[in-house]
């Protein structure tokens, strides 16, 4: 992309800042080039948050009513997927889905809330229970 075409729509989820784009100069070269967004990219990434919100208030759903643990629920909150979660705890994604289910997480011990806590940026006791509205 030239330096001339780089977007500037001004997108909100940028919160009035910039990004660093790579773009090409008159002279061939390089160049970074600020941008305030584009329109194509403030659908997708409002899609993306949309779904994430949806897959929250399901998990919330679900553990409040015991089919899962507050592990899901906390994971999505934080913006997570399973994938995401496995590589930040060093867990396996079957040993992740093993903690979703209610009666497994209720046995962890301390030290693997501690990991899962570290991992989300929550304290051990939050990750024991279920915040009351989402």
């Amino acid at each position: 992309m030239n330096e001339d075409d780089v977007p500037q729509d001004g997108i909100p989820t940028y919160g009035g800042r910039r990004k660093l784009f790579y773009a090409v100069a008159r002279d061939g070269a390089y160049v970074t080039v600020r941008s305030s967004g584009w329109e194509a990219e403030a659908i997708a990434t409002g899609s993306a948050l949309d779904e994430i919100e949806r897959r929250r208030s399901d998990a919330w759903r679900r553990a409040r009513s015991g089919a899962t643990s507050p592990l899901e629920y906390y994971m999505y909150c934080r913006r997570m997927d399973l994938a995401l979660l496995a590589k930040t705890t060093g867990y396996s994604r079957w040993r992740i889905r093993r903690h979703f289910r209610p009666a497994v997480y209720a046995r962890l011990t301390d030290r693997v809330l501690a990991r899962y806590g570290e991992a989300l940026g929550i304290d051990t006791a939050t990750l024991r229970g279920l915040v009351e509205h989402p």
